[in-house]
């Protein structure tokens, strides 16, 4: 059965340059702005967030940090809690320290993901101004739903690469400079859209549902996604990969990445191995070095010659992990993965 709705949800992601970018937009947004916005940006969870005071200088609406249990109210802003995830049940506000989402708690992806599993079609998703790709899968699934899917022009974006990672997942419906969404999104929730009422896709609901409750089982894991040979970079624990929205990684415990970010995360702990394993090289030569002196100091030159030995082997392989280092940390491919 069809009825008629308004697109009354708008729900938007930043990181890196995002809060310079959601001060120009909140300030374009008019006093009777219909809808419901909420925001997640990247923050680091150990400094107490202003943020919401920032944004409550600039914006009409009153602006306010996310209070689980808190209903759903048109005409407001709420940002998500530093460290928590922000989701929906109902016509209700959660906030959940759920697993992290690619790197990140709060995650756009997480919003994003229960906003359209909750909504449908009444969502309208944004990207921003950031890093890396947090909030591509997320606008997939609220494209997937019926939703409109709006995009910072990356041409226009401080940090280019989320609207961009974005673009690539979804085929958006405006792709806008920033100066130009506020006025976009006024127009769309005005707009009225014919609902259908269908059940939530599985892969969808399970998602929402590892982070809500955090009680996903491998079975659920296996009935969605298939299992792959790769591990968590944060737990340790197997992956299983979805395809939806772009190839995304999750384990068992909870804990995603796109696939991007996990190549960024296992560069990350590629390079700390090759660290520690360095570490571990030089304390072997000059173990090697004191048990050689050690050794001729007893006229003992036969075990003086094998300590001798084993300490200029572990120099050299030192040497050789330095000058991979040297090069790891230089290359220009290295630095495109982690920025």
């Amino acid at each position: 059965m069809a009825r008629t709705l308004h697109r009354d949800i708008t729900v938007i992601g930043g990181s890196a340059g995002g809060i310079s970018a959601l001060r120009e937009m909140l300030a374009g947004l008019p006093v009777d702005y219909p809808t419901a916005v909420f925001i997640v940006v990247h923050v680091s969870p150990e400094a107490p967030s202003v943020l919401h005071q920032i944004l409550d200088r600039v914006c009409k609406l009153p602006v306010a940090v996310a209070r689980s249990g808190a209903r759903v109210r048109p005409g407001t802003v709420t940002l998500a809690s530093p460290d928590l995830h922000l989701v929906f049940k109902d016509d209700q506000v959660l906030s959940v320290h759920g697993p992290r989402e690619n790197r990140h708690r709060p995650s756009i992806d997480v919003l994003f993901r229960s906003a359209a599993l909750t909504y449908g079609p009444r969502v309208t998703g944004v990207i921003v101004s950031g890093m890396l790709d947090d909030g591509a899968a997320g606008l997939w699934a609220i494209k997937s739903r019926g939703g409109i899917a709006v995009v910072q022009d990356p041409a226009d974006a401080e940090f280019p690469d989320m609207p961009r990672n974005a673009l690539q997942v979804t085929a958006v419906d405006y792709r806008l400079p920033l100066r130009e969404i506020a006025s976009t999104l006024t127009r769309i929730a005005h707009e009225k859209v014919q609902g259908v009422e269908e059940g939530a896709p599985q892969n969808m609901a399970t998602e929402v549902r590892v982070i809500a409750r955090n009680d996903t089982t491998m079975e659920d894991l296996d009935a969605i996604a298939e299992r792959v040979p790769f591990t968590c970079t944060e737990c340790g624990g197997a992956l299983w990969e979805l395809t939806n929205g772009g190839p995304r990684y999750r384990c068992h415990n909870g804990h995603a990445y796109s696939l991007n970010t996990l190549a960024s995360e296992q560069a990350i702990q590629v390079e700390a191995a090759l660290w520690a394993g360095l570490r571990r090289l030089e304390e072997s030569e000059r173990l090697s070095r004191r048990m050689e002196s050690f050794a001729r100091a007893r006229n003992n030159e036969q075990s003086a010659n094998y300590h001798a030995d084993m300490a200029r082997s572990s120099a050299t392989h030192a040497e050789t992990l330095r000058a991979l280092l040297r090069e790891k940390t230089s290359s220009p491919a290295n630095e495109a993965a982690t920025g």
